[in-house]
C-alpha cells in the first residue's frame, strides 16, 4: 500500500452531497451528516428536513449571525430558505414514518455488508443509548445513507459482515460513505464504489475482513 490521505469531514460531506439527486427531500442526521448542507451542488434543489419540525433548511449561518431560535435536531443553528416552514414534532415524524423522505443520512457504529444498521447503542455497560429518530428515519426514508469513519480508533472496521451492536434497522442502508472509500450495500454483500488515492481493494478487504463485490 502506498501512502494515502483520508477524506476530512468536509471532504466526506462533499462526497455525499455529490450523489444527491435534484428534487430530493433529505434528512441529515445529528453530527457529521449536518455538514452535507454546506456542500450541496449548485443548480439543483434539495429540500432539507429536520426531525424537530423544519422543512427547507439552508446552510449553516455565518459566525455571529446565529439565531438560536432556529436550530436543527442537534441543536445547531441553521438558516431557512425562502418557502421554508416550521411544524409540530408529530407532523415531522409523520413525514418520516410515512415514506415522504427520499434520503436520510445517518452516522453509525456499525453497518453490515447487507445493510443492517447499528447506530444507537454500543451495548457496553456504561454507554448511554441515544436512538432519537434514527429507527423512524432508517425504515421510513426511501434510501438510508451512512457517513462514518471506516475504522474505530483501535483499528476495528465499522463495516462488518454482521453487526454485533444492537440494531437500528434491518437491510435499510443503501450506501456507506467513509473517510477512505464509498460502498453500496446489497443483498449479496458490500460493493466497492470508490476509494481515496493510495488505498486498494486489497487494503479494504484486509481492514474489513470482507470480500467486496464489483470490478
Amino acid at each position: 500500500m502506498t501512502s494515502y490521505r483520508k477524506r476530512s469531514n468536509e471532504e466526506l460531506a462533499r462526497r455525499v452531497a455529490q450523489d444527491m439527486p435534484d428534487g430530493a427531500y433529505v434528512n441529515l442526521g445529528i453530527g457529521m451528516p449536518t455538514l452535507v448542507a454546506n456542500h450541496l451542488p449548485a443548480g439543483i434543489e434539495i429540500v432539507l428536513h429536520s426531525e424537530n419540525g423544519i422543512l427547507g433548511m439552508g446552510t449553516a449561518p455565518p459566525a455571529d449571525q446565529e439565531d438560536y431560535d432556529l436550530i436543527n435536531a442537534g441543536k445547531q443553528p441553521v438558516t431557512l430558505l425562502p418557502g421554508g416552514s416550521f411544524f409540530h414534532h408529530a407532523d415531522s415524524f409523520a413525514m418520516m414514518r410515512g415514506g415522504h423522505l427520499d434520503i436520510c443520512v445517518l452516522g453509525a457504529f456499525q453497518v453490515s455488508a447487507t445493510g443492517d444498521l447499528a447506530n444507537w447503542h454500543t451495548g457496553e455497560k456504561d454507554a448511554i443509548p441515544a436512538v432519537g429518530g434514527a429507527m423512524d428515519l432508517a425504515t421510513g426514508a426511501r434510501e438510508t445513507w451512512v457517513m462514518m469513519s471506516l475504522l474505530t480508533k483501535d483499528g476495528r472496521s465499522k463495516l462488518v459482515e454482521r453487526c454485533t451492536y444492537p440494531l437500528t434497522g434491518l437491510a435499510c442502508v443503501r450506501r456507506v460513505y467513509t473517510d477512505v472509500a464509498t460502498f453500496e450495500c446489497t443483498p449479496q454483500g458490500a460493493r466497492l464504489v470508490d476509494c481515496v488515492e493510495g488505498v486498494s481493494r486489497a487494503d479494504l478487504e484486509q481492514w474489513t475482513g470482507l470480500t467486496l463485490l464489483g470490478a
